[in-house]
């Protein structure tokens, strides 16, 4: 029910056409320059600080297209208008609710009774079960599981713990699946979700693969056990926190070094798991310190003989990274401190980022699994 908008200045030619392929954006609008999809990444909430999600993935965004005559202060005439639907579900990609032993999840099932690989998408901080992502790979062809892991249903609403043996119940349950194509899964983890996919590669069996998007590489804010083994949480410190010229908070710093002691206890053991590695980080993010925690692992890999790891690293890009065309969240509320901060991030280089990164997701799991 929340209405983002943005707009754009186009110059049409002399037969009335209109390519936004071949014909760039004036400036004097949200974005200028040759950006055919820039209409929507470039949207905007009408109420400050609001984050686009799609809650329910059965049902499309709607998106209303309007086109004004002249470049004035107030628009011209309206000379066209159009709804598009943006669907997250393909015809005959199947969205199967599950409630086995205590997994709470979505499994989403790529059209065809073949066998797919199989992957687990697990969100950051904030609890719940977030889907959109997970519905969007299984159109790629994979059998994805969005899966909840706290604040959701019958599931703890504050964890003192998260024990690993929940997360190895769900790579079994994917395994069991009859399309679900062995001998092993992939993670797909975004912040927090990537520091449980981190630590479930480096406890767990049958992980083949994980792609960890801007992820801290050591125990935050909830400890992880497994059988008698726990990692404790990392100090944070909300007193390092600084302010921007905007007002609104940086926390890039309050987070304790994982490779220096005492952060050192709360780092995830990596050199442990025999799953490839993809990091995916954002040279801006102002959430975690992604770049320097990535390049450190993949030192301590290497110094082992490793090299079942790479980076990607994006530059302009910061804390969010969604799939194409989301608009860019860089002010917004911070997963821990819950105030106002800075996430980081800029427009059109985070439209690029986007679009690099989804690729090459799907390309790193199509090669692993």
């Amino acid at each position: 029910g929340e209405l983002f908008q943005a707009s754009a200045l186009y110059q049409a030619g002399d037969d009335g056409e209109l390519d936004l392929a071949r014909c760039p954006a004036l400036p004097g609008g949200s974005f200028s320059g040759l950006e055919p999809m820039g209409l929507l990444w470039a949207l905007q909430p009408q109420k400050p600080f609001w984050r686009l999600v799609k809650r329910d993935v059965q049902s499309p965004f709607l998106l209303q297209l309007e086109v004004f005559e002249g470049h004035g202060e107030r628009p011209g005439r309206l000379l066209a208008q159009a709804q598009h639907e943006r669907a997250f579900l393909r015809d005959g990609v199947q969205r199967v609710p599950v409630r086995e032993g205590r997994i709470r999840a979505t499994l989403f099932l790529p059209t065809g009774e073949d066998t797919f690989p199989g992957i687990i998408d697990i969100h950051g901080l904030g609890g719940g079960l977030f889907e959109p992502r997970a519905s969007l790979l299984a159109n790629h062809g994979f059998a994805t599981l969005a899966l909840a892991y706290y604040q959701f249903e019958d599931l703890p609403q504050e964890p003192k713990e998260l024990h690993l043996e929940y997360f190895e119940e769900a790579v079994n349950y994917m395994l069991q699946h009859p399309q679900v194509k062995g001998p092993g899964v992939g993670l797909l983890g975004f912040s927090k979700g990537g520091e449980v996919s981190l630590a479930m590669a480096a406890f767990l069996k049958n992980i083949m693969a994980v792609a960890s998007l801007n992820a801290p590489v050591a125990a935050t804010c909830i400890p992880f056990s497994y059988k008698d083994k726990t990692i404790p949480t990392v100090t944070i410190y909300e007193h390092k926190a600084k302010a921007t010229n905007s007002k609104f908070l940086d926390y890039s710093d309050v987070i304790d070094d994982p490779f220096q002691a005492p952060g050192n206890q709360s780092r995830i053991p990596l050199e442990k798991a025999e799953a490839q590695f993809l990091f995916m980080v954002g040279q801006d993010d102002r959430v975690v310190k992604s770049e320097y925690y990535a390049t450190e692992v993949c030192k301590l890999l290497q110094a082992q003989g490793k090299e079942n790891f790479q980076i990607l690293s994006y530059p302009g890009t910061g804390h969010c990274i969604d799939p194409p065309c989301f608009p860019l969240y860089h002010i917004g509320s911070h997963p821990v401190f819950h105030k106002r901060a800075v996430l980081g991030g800029e427009l059109r280089a985070y439209s690029k980022a986007q679009v690099h990164a989804w690729s090459q997701i799907q390309a790193f799991f199509r090669k692993y699994l």
